[in-house]
């Protein structure tokens, strides 16, 4: 053994065998009990020691052998020796060596004259041994003999790393180190299975207390074992309790609340977990109750202590047929936990009906299975499968407990995550069909979107829109309802269609955000707060651009900034005034006008766009500003990079809605403008010019409506109307917009004539010629317009 080992004492006889056999180690010990020094044996074959005709050992079976040799003396004479032998650690991979010790004659020492006493000291039903200053074994009682394994005269005299090699022999010898050079008790608890037992492992807790002799001198150890097994389980067992409640639901996600259900039994209760679910009758049911076997059940998750889940014969979505002799519908059926052998005669029914489960069972040694139904609210909604093959221990009625204890809190938890699921498929399709499908072509601009609802929080009210306005004039909107869920959908979709309401009369952008705000202070007197608490509240960012001037009218409500690139240069943020969030009441809103080049891209979002816990806003903008910038083919594309520059690949925490709008100008060639003289004899001669008109733009199709809608509406603004009198034709494609300005405030509107009326049908045969007609306010006065459709989109 080590020279430095203070406890080598040179008594008890010790060597060290390689794998070969030959002796690599040879104690002071072993050296007295034979008379061979360490050079004569060291490196020689141990075979060599045994007496002439001595039969070897037989080859162990296990990791310890202990058995009478007859070894042959340095003198040539026989000495039969009781060995006990075990192996070592193995140092490298490659490495077995065994450990042969020979306890050394030991002293009787003096035993109680009591009988009762003696037999009390070697029969108590509590395993018992002593150590001296040294480490050597001075006796053990039954009890002990018997868990060691061994005849108790035999092992006086060792020391716990000469009877095991276990960690927990080395373990020992540390404690009764410890108890010798303090004098203080120590306590030592382990799981192991004993020597001497035929059950499987135990937990034992192991007390050491100083023995002193008349001065207080510590002379010894006592160290008695118990098997606090129960205690030891039910401390798992409540252990496993806690971890579930805080491992299992950690999300609203039902796969994997299933799949922490399995991780958390594995390897604490099971060797393999499998969690199959019934699938829900519709979107908007609760699942069925369990149905007549066979059952038809979705394999959500699955767990084993070998990787990559060997076991399994389902994958995780598969849907799988259970007959009612296998243990999962006889669960569901019954509604209780069922626990089957692999000798019980359904789990063979099981297995013969299944050929491939059959050979799972073989191969893996699968013993012992328990069906769990998972359950929660009086609903039924799966099975949590729990099965053993390398713990060779059956389920006991506390694993029964326990599991169904487990299994009861992730049944709430799958279930809350089945009707989060299930609502937040209602509020983001409620969602989806208040926003708009596809956005509208128009002249102005081409416009691109996305919408991403939030992954955690449960979809908001966040919304875009691109309007289309009379003159060929775009709005664009974007807006951000306070809160979540159903109710936030709800009131967005009031509010969208507020804003179209409010943008088909033609609203500035500042007076439209003013009447969306009164309407937000009445849906929080609605819902029963006051008008300034923000019970219901929105922000909103509202567009209007003209492709014939190139300008574009913006004002926004608490909303971010938009941003602006222009064709030739780096993304910018443009400065407007802030204004106060809807449902403030009270406070203006203020308009900006910007002047924008063709092909310049405004990009409107909400704020969950750039809001990231692991970056400030200030870094979120520069990144959106250098995504705006980079070149792209198409809208489409430059979306797809803002959103995977700034949002997290799990997604974003907040609803996000992004609208990008390319700006196009309407070129002065496809614009005519006339001042008309308050003369209804001129109203001919004016025709004849628009006529003109027509014929340079290759539309005389068109001609025959547009002289008699611009006969109708330079003829009512010159009756009706006040100079200045002002005609305009705006064409593209497929639209001939026809507007008369005049300054008169006061708006014509439709009405029925009467028989004998000479009045009354001149907007009414407009309406009727037109693909659609209106008036809006403006500054000087008032613009009637209408819009007609050319032959080719006819």
């Amino acid at each position: 053994m080590s020279p430095d080992e203070p406890f080598d004492d040179g008594v008890a006889a010790r060597a060290v065998i390689a794998a070969d056999g030959t002796l690599t180690e040879w104690s002071e010990g072993a050296r007295r009990l034979l008379g061979h020094t360490a050079d004569e044996v060291v490196g020689r074959p141990a075979a060599g020691l045994l007496a002439d005709g001595a039969d070897p050992p037989p080859t162990p079976v296990d990791a310890r052998w202990s058995g009478t040799l007859s070894l042959r003396h340095r003198d040539g004479r026989t000495v039969p020796v009781w060995v006990l032998a075990h192996r070592r650690p193995p140092d490298g991979p490659d490495t077995t060596d065994w450990l042969a010790v020979a306890p050394p004659a030991m002293p009787d020492r003096d035993v109680p004259d009591d009988p009762l006493l003696r037999a009390a000291l070697t029969q108590s039903p509590c395993a018992m041994m002593i150590f001296d200053e040294q480490l050597r074994l001075h006796g053990v009682n039954d009890a002990m003999a018997d868990l060691l394994g061994l005849p108790a005269g035999r092992l006086r005299g060792l020391r716990p790393t000469d009877i095991g090699s276990r960690q927990q022999n080395r373990d020992l010898e540390e404690h009764l180190r410890r108890v010798l050079g303090t004098g203080r008790r120590q306590d030592m608890q382990t799981y192991m299975k004993a020597t001497g037992e035929d059950r499987g492992p135990h937990a034992w807790l192991a007390r050491m207390a100083p023995l002193t002799d008349d001065a207080g001198r510590v002379r010894g150890v006592c160290v008695t074992a118990h098997d606090f097994s129960d205690q030891y389980r039910a401390r798992e067992r409540l252990q496993l309790v806690n971890e579930a409640s805080v491992r299992i639901g950690t999300t609203l996600d039902v796969t994997r609340t299933a799949q922490e259900l399995a991780d958390v039994c594995v390897p604490a209760l099971a060797d393999f977990v499998s969690v199959d679910l019934l699938d829900p009758p519709g979107q908007s049911g609760e699942p069925a109750r369990p149905p007549a076997p066979p059952v038809n059940l979705r394999r959500a998750a699955h767990r084993s202590v070998n990787p990559g889940s060997p076991e399994a014969v389902a994958k995780p979505g598969q849907v799988d047929v259970y007959p009612e002799s296998s243990p999962q519908a006889a669960s569901l059926v019954a509604g209780h936990t069922v626990v089957a052998s692999g000798s019980s005669a359904d789990l063979e029914r099981w297995l013969a009906w299944d050929p491939v489960r059959f050979r799972r069972v073989r191969e893996y040694g699968i013993h012992s299975t328990m069906s769990v139904p998972l359950q929660a609210r009086g609903t039924t909604l799966g099975v949590a499968v729990f099965t053993r093959f390398r713990r060779p221990e059956a389920f006991t009625d506390d694993d029964v407990l326990l599991a169904e204890e487990v299994t009861a809190r992730a049944a709430v938890c799958i279930d809350n995550a089945r009707r989060y699921s299930r609502e937040r498929e209602t509020t983001l399709t409620l969602q989806r069909s208040l926003l708009p499908r596809t956005l509208p072509r128009t002249a102005a601009v081409e416009a691109a979107s996305r919408y991403l609802p939030a992954t955690r929080s449960g979809v908001g009210g966040d919304w875009f829109d691109v309007i289309p306005l009379s003159g060929m004039r775009v709005a664009m909107v974007v807006g951000d309802v306070v809160g979540h869920g159903i109710q936030a959908s709800a009131t967005m979709g009031r509010l969208r269609t507020a804003v179209r309401t409010l943008a088909d009369i033609d609203l500035a952008p500042d007076e439209l955000l003013t009447h969306l705000d009164d309407l937000v202070v009445r849906l929080s007197q609605e819902s029963g707060s006051d008008a300034g608490t923000g019970e219901v509240g929105a922000t909103c960012l509202y567009a209007v651009y003209d492709p014939v001037s190139r300008r574009c009218t913006l004002a926004r409500a608490g909303h971010p900034q938009p941003l602006l690139a222009p064709p030739d240069g780096p993304a910018r943020q443009l400065d407007l005034p802030s204004g106060p969030p809807l449902g403030v009441g009270g406070l203006p809103f203020e308009s900006t006008e910007v002047d924008l080049r063709e092909g310049s891209v405004l990009a409107f979002h909400t704020d969950g766009l750039l809001a990231s816990r692991e970056r400030d806003v200030d870094a979120s903008q520069r990144m959106l500003r250098e995504a705006l910038s980079a070149p792209a083919d198409s809208l489409d594309e430059t979306c797809d990079r803002v959103l995977h520059a700034l949002l997290p690949p799990g997604g974003s925490a907040d609803d996000v809605a992004l609208l990008l709008a390319r700006t196009r100008g309407l070129p002065s060639s496809q614009v005519a403008t006339w001042d008309i003289p308050a003369d209804p004899a001129l109203v001919a001669p004016i025709r004849k010019q628009v006529v003109d008109q027509l014929e340079r733009w290759d539309l005389l199709e068109a001609t025959f409506t547009a002289e008699l809608v611009v006969s109708e509406l330079v003829t009512n603004a010159i009756r009706y109307g006040a100079p200045p009198i002002r005609l305009r034709l705006i064409h593209d494609a497929s639209t001939l917009i026809c507007e008369v300005s005049d300054t008169n405030h006061t708006a014509p509107h439709l009405r029925r004539a009467k028989t004998w009326d000479e009045g009354g049908r001149g907007l009414l045969l407009v309406a009727q010629l037109t693909q659609r007609w209106g008036s809006r306010h403006t500054a000087e006065g008032k613009t009637i317009w209408a819009e007609l459709a050319l032959l080719d989109d006819i």
